[in-house]
């Protein structure tokens, strides 16, 4: 009998100490937290947990979790995690789990479990990543109007080299044709010139001739 009460004694003292540490540390954190016993009564929650789910001490501690705030804690994937996956794993890590609250409206929470059999005790962390969700939600959008218009003015780039080369191989066939017809004038000014030059030569030579024929 004595052995039995020495039992349950150590084992109030290791659960008292455990709850002891795990709430020193989770009233720091940035995260909610609720410390939950085997029966998943609510036994510890930090201040951020009050914060960002405005609901107050009375109404938490000693209550059964999915009780809280009116039943608002009362969703499947939650009991899924609480009474199936986590008994079986021990350990559950980055649990999403989308809801509307009653009194904070739509959230969007990443859960990290872990039940420790030896003082039965479960630690829940929620992190609230509503804003992170929507962020990631507008950037999404974002990129995507922004690739939209990228292919948009790539098109209207394309079609508008195309159109340059066309006009560039217009402009210079006809660089080409004015070339070749300046060619064209240029030889035929030579042949003109030259044409002259010999008529003159001709005409002289004749003079000449008929001076030498009176002497």
């Amino acid at each position: 009998m004595k052995n039995k009460k020495s039992k349950v004694n150590e084992l109030k003292e290791s659960k008292e100490l455990a709850l002891h540490y795990m709430q020193t540390l989770v009233d720091v954190a940035r995260e909610s937290f609720l410390i939950l016993d085997s029966d998943l009564r609510v036994i510890s929650a930090n201040p951020t947990f009050y914060q960002v789910f405005k609901v107050v001490p009375k109404k938490t501690i000693g209550k059964l979790f999915y009780k809280l705030g009116n039943g608002q804690w009362n969703i499947p994937e939650l009991k899924k995690l609480l009474e199936e996956i986590l008994p079986k794993k021990k350990v559950v890590k980055n649990y999403e789990v989308a809801h509307i609250f009653e009194t904070i409206g739509e959230k969007t929470m990443l859960l990290n479990s872990r039940q420790i059999d030896t003082v039965q005790l479960i630690i829940l962390a929620i992190e609230d990543i509503t804003d992170k969700e929507r962020l990631e939600k507008k950037l999404a959008e974002y990129v995507e109007k922004l690739e939209s218009k990228v292919e948009k003015r790539t098109t209207e780039l394309a079609a508008r080299i195309k159109e340059l080369e066309s006009m560039n191989k217009s402009m210079v066939g006809r660089e080409l044709k004015m070339v070749e017809l300046k060619k064209e004038i240029e030889n035929l000014r030579k042949k003109v010139k030259n044409g002259n030059g010999n008529g003159k030569n001709s005409k002289n030579g004749n003079h000449k001739n008929g001076k030498l024929h009176n002497s």
